[in-house]
């Protein structure tokens, strides 16, 4: 049972009908309990929870990664979330129960930031995975100083590898070392860019599928 202090206009704590009061910080709120969904089980919630489980279990790995690669997009949101609403909205592909994450049209860093070109990816030596680019510096905004952003997920273990701090643009290769275990796994390789001084994002490109030798 609730209880109204002060007064109709005063604070109120617990519930009083479908009205729900509290303190948060010092300061009473209200809220009105929702009422009941009767079928909360429709063909369209089905569909956007499980879309939404399938981006989630994509992106949860980079969360760390997404808080550099998104940070222009964490307007009255955080990064994750802006990763998770782009992705969710362009990135989603097949139909109920086997959504999937379209990796080409996927993004792990987005800004405008001029992207990479030629990119590339291998991996020539066991534990190691290597990207590759031209190195397009003075095209549109990219500079030479720029730090590659470089993302490697492994989907069978649910893991990711990653660096926001890689190798300036103008070098043109950087090579990223996994752990032994996914010797003989695939890992998902995305490469992107930011600013030297952490202003400028790039959206990233997805490289392909790489087995680790």
């Amino acid at each position: 049972m609730g209880k109204i202090n002060q007064g109709i206009l005063g604070g109120v704590s617990g519930q009083v009908g479908n009205v729900i009061g509290g303190t948060w910080k010092g300061i009473d709120y209200l809220r009105i309990k929702p009422s009941s969904v009767a079928n909360p089980r429709t063909e369209g919630q089905v569909d956007q929870r499980s879309k939404f489980s399938t981006v989630l279990k994509f992106l949860q790995p980079m969360t760390d990664f997404l808080r550099v690669g998104f940070k222009q997009y964490a307007n009255k949101m955080t990064q994750f979330n802006a990763a998770m609403s782009y992705n969710l909205n362009n990135a989603i592909t097949g139909a109920y129960p086997n959504f999937m994450v379209d990796y080409a049209s996927a993004l792990v860093s987005r800004g405008n930031l001029t992207g990479a070109a030629n990119g590339a990816a291998s991996s020539p030596s066991a534990g190691n995975v290597e990207a590759t680019w031209t190195d397009n510096s003075g095209s549109g905004s990219a500079l030479a100083t720029d730090k590659a952003l470089i993302a490697l997920l492994n989907t069978t273990r649910g893991e990711a590898v990653f660096t926001t701090a890689g190798p300036a643009r103008s070098v043109g290769t950087a090579t990223i070392p996994v752990p032994s275990e996914y010797s003989g796994e695939d890992v998902e390789v995305f490469l992107g860019f930011v600013s030297e001084d952490g202003t400028k994002v790039a959206n990233s490109s997805y490289l392909g599928s790489v087995t680790v030798a």
